[in-house]
């Protein structure tokens, strides 16, 4: 039985209503993506821009102290070994292989600095320089980067370099992670969609409502109450 039929045709209405909108959410309507993904990509577009650390950590590296170091670092395969090779000798380092195993003699600081210098090539959307440079996929460069470092920041720890190892983890968060993670979305300027991101949050808030709302009167219509 419907105890209030205009709470309970209101709620239907609101819930109606709410379905409908949420199908053309899910629905390619804006460029060929639906609602989440624009909005996945407008928000990290605009993220992207105040995630840059490059310049800044650069300046990190720089202050190490500029002298050749040896380390000893093991790759997840020989495959990605046999791949960092050419990484670590561009960047003026020595490099000896044994199956996964790398043996790497060089300075730190040129070592870090050519690897913000592919960093700062993929913040850019620049995949082409990476893969012109090395002769294999970017992503696949960068992802050996990442890799290399956490090996190096291992080492370099076991031989109690800390100053060293906490820049080489530095690199990697903030700049490797970052320029992997952002490669290909084009950044923007919150002040350029400011219009569209008011909307989207005033939007949320006011479709969460909406559904409550929904549910809270079709639930009267039927003569439920939430009770003390």
């Amino acid at each position: 039985m419907i105890a209030h039929k205009n709470k309970f045709s209101t709620g239907l209405a609101l819930m109606a209503l709410f379905t409908i909108v949420l199908v053309a959410i899910f629905m390619p309507l804006f460029g060929g993506k639906n609602g989440l993904q624009y909005l996945d990509n407008l928000y990290n577009s605009i993220s992207k821009g105040s995630a840059y650390y490059i310049d800044t950590v650069r300046k990190e590296v720089n202050a190490l102290e500029n002298i050749a170091v040896t380390l000893n670092v093991t790759m997840k395969s020989e495959m990605q070994a046999g791949q960092s090779v050419p990484l670590l000798m561009k960047a003026g380092a020595q490099v000896g292989q044994d199956g996964a195993r790398l043996t790497i003699t060089g300075s730190m600081v040129t070592i870090l600095n050519h690897c913000l210098d592919d960093a700062q090539s993929m913040y850019d959307n620049d995949g082409a320089a990476v893969t012109a440079k090395y002769g294999y996929a970017e992503k696949a460069a960068l992802y050996n980067w990442w890799s290399v470092l956490k090996a190096m920041d291992y080492d370099l720890k076991q031989q109690k370099k800390f100053k060293t190892a906490k820049t080489a983890d530095l690199v990697n968060q903030k700049a490797v992670e970052t320029a992997y993670n952002y490669y290909g979305i084009e950044g923007q300027k919150i002040s350029d969609r400011l219009g569209v991101v008011i909307f989207s949050l005033i939007f949320y808030v006011v479709y969460t409502l909406w559904y409550g709302f929904g549910i809270m009167y079709l639930f009267e219509g039927w003569g439920l109450r939430l009770e003390h």
